[in-house]
């Protein structure tokens, strides 16, 4: 479906499902220039292969902001092959991570990254980090510099609103592996 148009260019708006390991389905939102579509064969296989760069955009709806997580497709191609889903960033830490514990005692590291881009913006991507991973990230702290490798996800959740329970989606990347590439105490 049509998304915006900018500088005379139009964008498109779609989401791709991909399966985890576990069965369940992450279902991500791609924002693609027409061109980028236009150029896909689709006689080339049975899955849409995505290549781009995960990015953010902050709205506000009714006085409220909301940051939108998408990937803004460069190349679409159609292919065979197994589902992948991998993410391989690289940011700062723009606050300080959140360390926690499950219920049943499995440590739990939130992080926002701010990843850079071109004309001095930034893409702020929500990450989440786990077990010795999630130890070794929570000691960190903002404007260090973190590579994350992992996938993003889909999450749904419950959220209490005026209006009552409402669920909601949420996008993040949940990480198999990250370092501190740099810290800014250095």
């Amino acid at each position: 479906m049509f998304s915006h148009e900018t500088h005379g260019r139009s964008f498109f708006r779609f989401f791709l499902e991909i399966p985890r390991l576990s069965g369940t389905l992450d279902i991500l939102p791609v924002i693609a220039e027409e061109s980028v579509l236009n150029a896909v064969d689709l006689s080339g296989g049975d899955m849409l292969t995505v290549a781009g760069q995960v990015r953010s955009h902050n709205t506000r709806t009714d006085g409220v902001r909301h940051l939108l997580v998408f990937v803004y497709a460069e190349q679409i191609l159609c292919e065979t092959g197994p589902a992948i889903n991998d993410a391989d960033l690289r940011g700062f830490l723009c606050r300080e991570p959140t360390f926690r514990r499950t219920p049943l005692g499995r440590e739990i590291c939130d992080v926002m990254l701010a990843v850079p881009r071109q004309y001095r913006r930034a893409d702020y991507i929500p990450c989440i980090l786990w077990g010795k991973t999630a130890q070794e990230i929570s000691l960190c702290h903002v404007r260090d510099e973190i590579r994350i490798l992992g996938r993003l996800q889909s999450r749904v959740y419950t959220k209490q609103t005026e209006e009552g329970l409402q669920p909601r989606t949420t996008y993040e990347i949940s990480a198999l592996s990250a370092e501190c590439v740099n810290s800014a105490a250095n």
